[in-house]
């Protein structure tokens, strides 16, 4: 049996309860109309991704574990981290082109794509 699955999945089940208690604790204390702790979210979720990521590199946490925290805990937490680490592969490994089409394909497309659900479901 490949365990891998129950690794990402436990740790996506931490990063979503961890993400959900994030935006309530923000929320409780920052009363805006900026998306506070979608933002906090985010920026801390990318930080991790990146302290994790290396930390697997040099050999500080095995496959496994890489497969909780990166893949589960941070993909869970928020999936800004792994859009900011692939882009930052494209970036680094010098293909300019598929970086920018990425980004804003990513955001463009999502943000219409997000649009065209809410607009279905409100024609019926």
């Amino acid at each position: 049996m490949n365990w891998d699955f129950l690794w990402v999945g436990i740790g996506g089940f931490l990063g979503s309860i961890a993400r959900y208690g994030v935006g309530l604790g923000v929320n409780r204390f920052w009363n805006s109309s900026f998306p506070i702790g979608t933002f906090l979210v985010n920026i801390v979720g990318c930080f991790l991704i990146g302290l994790l990521f290396g930390a697997w590199l040099k050999g500080y946490l095995t496959d496994t574990h890489s497969r909780l925290w990166i893949a589960g805990f941070c993909g869970g937490f928020t999936t800004f981290s792994s859009f900011s680490y692939e882009a930052l592969v494209l970036l680094e490994g010098g293909k300019i082109g598929l970086w920018g089409l990425y980004i804003l394909g990513s955001v463009t497309l999502g943000i219409m794509a997000t649009w065209g659900g809410i607009t279905i479901l409100r024609l019926n």
